[in-house]
């Protein structure tokens, strides 16, 4: 792409609101609908030929300033730090979702990221009663229950088995939940952050639960519950805990962040977030599902006739465009490349369809490699904009066969009054000046 000012191709973040009593979508847009950080080379490269920043210095051939001098001394700090010019990649967090300081909800940039790592720093984060503040070598875990040997272990316990290490997404079941109630929030930052997909690291709880001796004919699920102020606590089917769940300690490489469950969490790769106990202190193993606050006051799908499903466990297919996504614009006419995100709880993304008119013609798109059971897996698709209104839209279907559905026909089953488990497909609209926004499209 040319770096000019007029070159085809661009997009830009929507300009800072100042906040107000109705001002909040608009500030919302500003500060988490920002273009994909790959244009900012673009965008900086056009200011300085605009003369806005280092001057014409700075374009090929002549040699930019930073090059003409030494640059900061090595190992300035002891913990690396994005680039100053990154500051407003962040987590964010909505006033509407955040109760308290110790009950909040945290969004990922999702059309800052590439790939399908998410940056542990950037990965979003849901508490219940605050972060504790946990002493590694004075944890505990504690597996009891219906096994022939209970047992406490240590954190040099347990890193003493062998680990594996897998890349999985952990989404929250609310996430996009706002959209059940029609709340069309501007920026997919806050229709699709509270996902993210990380390289885990730990030991499978099969490994533990065969070392203290399950009981295999009574054993039917397992209790999970974290050392949070909360005492959060989930059941597990336990053939689901014999497949894949894993008990682990390090996440992309280091061990888990304070917010993300240090020094111990459970993952359970497909499911919604809470099963994922953070802090994790206790293992039970029982006969029946044990019907705790999370599981009856929370986390249950009221659906058509008042009616409430519990233990929906699986987060179904979906997908969603990040780049264009609400609060970007489009600056020229011509090339694009449409980007985004497709998971499925329950294996593999098969494929990823596009469409640019509501969904009444569909493209495939391009997937991108690796491809791991259970993650994020990142799409592209080309796009030439012809400068009139588009509604861009993004339909996933997993090994299963399963197609991600449209909002009306979820609605149809789900009814409208359900917070969680909404992977309906999401229409972004781009209006003749470029701007790109959320609407509602049945």
């Amino acid at each position: 792409m040319p770096d000019s000012p007029d070159a085809p191709g661009r997009v830009r973040s929507a300009p800072d609101v100042p906040l107000s009593r109705r001002g909040f979508m608009r500030r919302a847009a500003a500060l988490g609908g920002g273009a994909a950080a790959a244009l900012a080379g673009a965008r900086g490269a056009a200011a300085d030929l605009a003369g806005d920043t280092a001057g014409d210095d700075g374009v090929p051939p002549n040699v930019p300033a930073w090059s003409r001098s030494l640059g900061a001394p090595i190992l300035v700090a002891p913990y690396g730090m994005p680039s100053k010019h990154e500051s407003n990649v962040q987590r964010r967090q909505s006033p509407g979702l955040t109760r308290t300081p110790h009950s909040s909800v945290a969004f990922t940039p999702l059309q800052n990221l590439f790939g399908i790592i998410t940056p542990s720093g950037l990965h979003f984060e849901r508490h219940h009663a605050g972060v504790p503040d946990i002493d590694p070598h004075r944890h505990r875990l504690m597996i009891h229950g219906l096994v022939r040997s209970p047992r406490v272990l240590t954190m040099e316990d347990i890193t003493r088995y062998p680990s594996v290490s897998r890349v999985h997404f952990i989404e929250c079941g609310a996430n996009t939940g706002m959209e059940w109630g029609n709340v069309a929030v501007p920026t997919v930052q806050y229709t699709h952050g509270m996902l993210g997909c990380s390289e885990w690291t730990g030991v499978p709880l099969a490994t533990l639960l065969d070392d203290v001796g399950i009981d295999r004919k009574a054993a039917r699920f397992v209790l999970a519950e974290g050392a949070d102020g909360a005492s959060l606590t989930r059941t597990i089917p336990i053939d689901m805990a014999l497949r894949d769940v894993l008990v682990v300690y390090g996440q992309n490489g280091e061990m888990l962040r304070p917010e993300q469950g240090y020094p111990l969490r459970l993952l359970v790769p497909g499911v919604q977030g809470v099963s994922s106990v953070k802090w994790l202190r206790r293992i039970k193993i029982g006969d029946a599902p044990w019907n705790t606050r999370e599981e009856s006051l929370h986390y249950t799908d009221l659906m058509p006739g008042g009616v409430s499903r519990q233990y929906t466990w699986i987060q179904e297919a979906k997908s969603v465009i990040t780049s264009p996504s609400g609060g970007q614009v489009l600056l020229d006419r011509g090339y694009h490349q449409i980007t985004g995100l497709a998971w499925s709880g329950r294996g593999r993304v098969r494929r990823v369809d596009v469409s640019t008119d509501g969904g009444r013609n569909w493209r495939t798109a391009q997937l991108q490699e690796p491809i791991h059971t259970k993650a994020l897996t990142r799409f592209r698709i080309d796009w030439n904009w012809d400068g009139g209104a588009a509604l861009l839209q993004s339909r996933v279907i997993d090994e299963t066969g399963y197609v991600q559905p449209s909002l009306r026909a979820l609605r149809a089953v789900r009814g409208t009054r359900s917070i969680y488990h909404n992977n309906a497909i999401q229409t972004w609209r781009v209006d003749a000046t470029g701007e790109v926004s959320n609407v509602q499209t049945l």
